[in-house]
């Protein structure tokens, strides 16, 4: 299976709190064009997930997101240098089959936790966060800074961790120059 070079690649946080906020829909639409792909290990999470957080179910059934399963050596051997890595008590297996897929079909990975973001920086994969999508969606007036604030605020009262507290995106964006005082106003 090849994966196009464009394709966003997501690990399983940013998608199971965004479909149990219902905000799902969002991270389609902030794609645009973009094909959105996740690994068979973050299909696998979304799965387990689905037994205490029903709405990681929408996130299997979204036709819009592809699932990726591949038996190619180098994905697999890719997938293995990164579980030796990551890997701690079953946890973080999603991570490795999203920098796997960076890795074999350089697509850009969305990962918001800062060691795998750290390992894609250290490969020179391309990788981004939740909060850098939303900005670009913000400054490309796909999104005002008003809903991004509400669906940010959402996500942490879910108890996702954004680096910055309830109220704190304006601040956050501004002093870490992802966005720019003019981009704040719609």
């Amino acid at each position: 299976m090849t994966v196009p070079e464009n394709a966003l690649v997501f690990d399983t946080g940013p998608l199971r709190h965004f479909a149990t906020e219902g905000w799902l829909g969002v991270l389609r639409f902030v794609a645009g064009p973009r094909p959105i792909y996740i690994p068979d290990s973050v299909e696998r999470e979304l799965s387990e997930a689905v037994d205490h957080a029903s709405a990681a179910r929408a996130v299997l059934d979204a036709e819009w997101i592809s699932k990726h399963r591949s038996p190619d050596f180098d994905y697999l051997q890719a997938f293995a240098h990164y579980e030796s890595r990551l890997v701690a008590d079953r946890k973080n297996r999603g991570e490795c089959g999203v920098l796997a897929m960076g890795q074999i079909y350089r697509c850009e990975v969305v990962l918001d936790d800062a060691t795998p973001r750290a390992i894609a920086k250290e490969q020179g994969i391309r990788v981004t966060a939740t909060v850098p999508l939303l900005c670009e969606a913000i400054r490309a007036k796909q999104l005002t800074s008003v809903m991004v604030e509400s669906l940010v605020d959402n996500l942490l009262e879910g108890k996702y961790y954004l680096p910055f507290g309830r109220g704190g995106f304006r601040r956050h964006v501004l002093e870490h120059g992802l966005l720019d005082w003019e981009d704040l106003h719609d």
